[in-house]
């Protein structure tokens, strides 16, 4: 019979959370398949929790359960395997909240879901998504940074935050949006694509700060895969899970252990950068005064150099110049009229050659090696 409400009487929650546990308690012990997405042990305590999830839908369902059941398990139970589960639905009032008591776990075989991400991963590879040569560097200062990210996540300030502190004036464009369950894929594409389409965005990160397996799904997703690898500019990882690396770590032009990972990776270190700066013009500075040095003692040698070419070149002119006074010295007249000789000249200037030319009682000039006289014509023969 149902439970009879109306505005003017309505069900207290104590009595609803007594009539839910006394149906879902009516339901007894049934059996379940589903995948193992998450194993969750606390040391000491011999109850653990399991995260079932359906192999179709984005479902799932929490399972509790002792650990001598799940060693019990052949092979041994692990994430990703499917399993079948005999259990009892039980509804906690006081938190209001539904899980299935397990009684029985059966191994049925290797999950769909790893055989899926494993068909997923060699196709890939097949591809050549994941080689070395696809992957692009990283700029060494983006213009601006796109930055898709969970809603007011702890990734997204890790990745500002710490980018901020190594480079103040770095650029984000903010993508928050779904980053896990049935709405994450179709909304990281989108803002990846709205990403792509800003020509001052240089580097795009993807970061969530880790999760669960079942969590991770989303980002080994076929068409969030091959979204990044298609993508314009270069695409930073930050999923931050070492354990179990998503496809999308491998597609990605560089992979980050963690958000905090990935700001250190997208921006220089301001500090860092200033010391390089100061270190390179101190060497320069001691660069330059070696080769001031080095070129000044060259100078030197080539002055020195020139100066005794010249120093040769005016030596052998002397020579040059003593040989010839030693020539003129010979041809000059005076050196004839050293010897005894003289030269006769008429009045007006002419050199008396031949003696017929003079005439009785001319006068002529005499010029002797030490002096002259003018001399008169006697007799001419």
């Amino acid at each position: 019979m149902g439970l009879e409400t109306s505005v003017e009487s309505p069900a207290p929650v104590r009595t609803v959370s007594r009539l839910l546990a006394d149906w879902i308690g009516r339901l007894g012990a049934i059996w379940i398949e589903g995948q193992v997405a998450q194993i969750s042990r606390r040391p000491g305590m011999r109850t653990l929790w399991i995260t079932l999830r359906d192999v179709e839908a984005d479902l799932s369902l929490s399972v509790v359960t002792e650990t001598t059941v799940v060693d019990l398990v052949s092979p041994p139970l692990e994430e990703g395997q499917r399993v079948l589960v005999h259990g009892r639905p039980e509804f906690y009032a006081g938190r209001g909240s539904l899980q299935i008591r397990a009684l029985e776990i059966r191994a049925v075989g290797r999950g769909a879901l790893l055989e899926e991400l494993e068909r997923l991963r060699a196709l890939f590879h097949a591809e050549g998504l994941f080689a070395a040569e696809r992957k692009r560097p990283l700029p060494l200062l983006p213009r601006r940074v796109g930055l898709i990210s969970g809603r007011a996540s702890a990734a997204l300030r890790d990745v500002t935050v710490n980018a901020r502190l190594r480079w103040p004036s770095v650029d984000f464009e903010i993508r928050e949006v779904a980053v896990q369950g049935v709405a994450a894929v179709p909304a990281i594409v989108e803002a990846l694509n709205n990403l792509n389409a800003d020509p001052l965005i240089d580097v795009i990160v993807i970061a969530r700060g880790g999760g669960s397996v079942e969590d991770l799904l989303p980002f080994s997703n076929e068409r969030l895969v091959r979204a990044v690898a298609a993508s314009r500019a270069p695409v930073v990882s930050a999923i931050g899970h070492e354990q179990d690396v998503p496809l999308m770590d491998f597609v990605a032009d560089t992979r980050a252990s963690t958000p905090t990972d990935a700001a250190k990776l997208i921006v220089p270190d301001i500090t860092e950068e200033m010391a390089r700066i100061v270190n390179a013009r101190d060497r320069c500075r001691r660069i330059t005064t070696r080769r001031i040095v080095t070129d000044g003692e060259q100078v030197t040698g080539w002055r020195m150099t020139a100066r005794r070419a010249i120093d040769r070149r005016i030596d052998h002119g002397l020579v040059d110049v003593e040989h010839l006074r030693a020539r003129l010295t010979a041809l000059s007249p005076a050196a004839t009229l050293d010897r005894g000789y003289a030269v006769v000249r008429t009045t007006d200037g002419h050199v008396v050659r031949e003696a017929a030319t003079l005439g009785t009682d001319e006068q002529v000039h005499v010029r002797v090696a030490t002096g002259a006289f003018t001399a008169r014509v006697e007799d001419v023969r």
